[in-house]
Parts: C-alpha cells; structure tokens; sequence
C-alpha cells in the first residue's frame, strides 16, 4: 500500500500549478513575402496563420490560464494606411483565445501606430502611455511585462520627454548618419540601434518595488519584455540598450526565476550567473508555410517547462535551487 500511494503523491506533484499559452513575432502584413536586412525569408502573410492554428490549439487543450504575446504584431513594411485594420486583423486573432492575452508593445508595433492608439487596442494597462505592468496568476507566482521602449526615438511624440532623451543617447553611443546602423560599433555596443529601447527610471524603481513585494510575499517571478536581457541569449544587436541595468535591479533580489523574451527571431537559451533562465522565443514570421512557432509553458514550483511547437523548441527552465535557498535566508532575516 505504501508504495501505491508514493506513486500517487508522485502523479500528482507531476502536475502543473497552471499553464499559458505563447508567441512571439507575428508581424503580419498584406505584402509579398520578403527578408531581413540579413537576408533571412519572412513570410508576412503566413504569420497569421502560424497565429490562428496557435490560438487553436490552445483552446483545444483546455487547460491554459492565459496567453502572452510577446510583441511585433504587425511589420514595419507594413503600408501605413492599413496599419489600423492590420493590427485589429491580428488583435481579434488572438481574441479568439478563450481567455485573457496579455500583450507588450514591440518596435514594429510602433512604427505601425503612436503608444497613444497602440495601447488601447492591446488593452495594456497603462498611466501616462507607459506600457509595463505585472499580474499574478497563482499566489505562488508574479509576471512583470516591461516595457522595452519606454525610452525611445519611435513611438513618443517627436517633442515627448522620452523621445528626445533617446535621440541624445544615440547620437552620443551610435556615430552613424543611419542609427539603425551597428556598422563601426563593436562588441556589446552594437545595441545602440533605433529599433532597440530602454527601460525608464521610474520604470527601474517600479521594478524594484515590484520585486522587492515579492520576495516579501514569497512570490517566484517571471520577466517578460520584446527585448531580450541577456547577452548570452540573443545577438548583440538585439540586446536592451540599457540590459545591464534592468538586471542589477533584478540580481538584488532572488525571486526572479526566468526571463521571456522575442525580437532576436532565432530565439535562444542561456542561463545567467546568477542562475536566471534567459529564453528568447522563435519567431512566428519566419515560419516558411507548413510549419509553425509557438507553444505554451507549464508552471511547476521548481521550473517551468516549455512545449513548444514545430520551430519553437521545447525548453526546461529548472530553477536555481541555491537562490531559493538565499531567498528562504533571506525571508528569516527580514522576519
């Protein structure tokens, strides 16, 4: 009897606390197919279909909480009198989940639209047209959507704050006449690109304050943000402008377990030296038909664990025992 009921116990810690749905990199348009500036094939009009059979399936398995969208919904090249009808084409797509889609705003949404339309559409809650915030599906569990682009040359208006205070940081980090140019720029600096972004002061002090209640509700936290973190993740040219400062906020701390990420369309999976998993997410653009880019992840208390579909490869992200450990000491000093 004994060991039937170990193997019960052990069936049902095998169960998720609860699962979601994820896709990265639509950037759907009603254009011929083209390429990167890398020469790489995107096929614009198939995305939305990589996206449909992904809502689909999702709604067949009956068991996600909900869906995140990590951002570019719709192309830059996309003909900017059908930015409006593009983006809703895609948004209702995703409306078709049978439950809430959590959205974050990424730079070919905003060379379609202004923050000030974007938002709205996507139903990002937002104050003063900044686009982060964190929600908490289980009580064990925070998600914090940054907001890449927060300082940015696209987007703002052309007199906004956030757009001038961006436009001088690339005119003093990048020397080229094209700022969407790494060319000349070495290492970790060929990020200083117009397409990339920043997280905000307030927004870095938001974070703080964030984590900083989670650790004290004992919460494990997952990062999500456009732009990938870390540099062992993604190119160079990929990379946060201002990466290294989002994640001395997070390394003050131990509740942050994983950060999501798309824009690096290859996708990628690195773990920092603090034991944080860093997993950017293939992209559904680039997913020749016949094939598709999307999964969902299944929550555990020790990992979360990524099914992904077809191009998108399946990832476990087990958690860094020792930091849980450090956060446990952590609880009974402040206690």
């Amino acid at each position: 009897m004994m060991g039937s009921t170990n193997g019960l116990t052990s069936v049902r810690g095998n169960q998720p606390l609860f699962s979601f749905g994820v896709i990265s990199d639509v950037q759907y348009a009603d254009i011929p197919d083209g390429c990167s500036f890398l020469g790489v094939p995107r096929y614009y009009h198939h995305s939305i279909g990589v996206l449909q059979r992904a809502v689909q399936r999702w709604n067949d398995q009956k068991k996600h909480k909900f869906v995140i969208n990590f951002g570019d919904i719709v192309d830059g090249f996309c003909p900017k009198d059908q930015s409006l009808n593009a983006v809703r084409r895609v948004v209702d797509g995703f409306e078709n989940f049978n439950g809430p889609v959590y959205h974050m705003i990424g730079n070919h949404c905003l060379y379609n639209l202004p923050r000030n339309k974007l938002i709205p559409i996507l139903n990002i809650p937002s104050v003063d047209g900044r686009a982060y915030y964190d929600f908490s599906p289980a009580p064990e569990f925070r998600f914090v959507v940054l907001d890449g682009y927060d300082i940015s040359a696209i987007g703002w208006p052309q007199d906004h704050p956030c757009t001038i205070e961006a436009l001088k940081f690339l005119q003093e980090k990048n020397p080229n006449s094209d700022k969407n140019s790494p060319s000349g720029l070495e290492g970790l600096e060929r990020r200083f690109l117009m397409f990339n972004g920043a997280v905000g002061k307030e927004q870095l002090e938001w974070l703080d304050g964030i984590l900083q209640e989670a650790t004290s509700l004992q919460q494990k936290v997952v990062i999500c943000c456009h732009l990938p973190l870390d540099p062992g993740v993604s190119t160079k040219e990929a990379l946060l402008w201002n990466y290294n400062e989002v994640m001395s906020v997070i390394h003050r701390y131990n509740c942050v377990k994983v950060c999501l990420a798309g824009h690096d369309h290859k996708g990628g999976h690195a773990v920092d030296s603090h034991g944080i998993h860093h997993r950017v997410l293939e992209a559904a653009l680039e997913c020749p038909p016949g094939t598709d880019a999307y999964g969902y992840i299944d929550v555990y208390d020790d990992k979360l664990s990524l099914n992904g579909t077809d191009r998108m490869a399946s990832t476990d992200m087990l958690f860094n025992p020792q930091a849980h450990l450090q956060d446990k000491r952590h609880q009974e000093v402040s206690n």
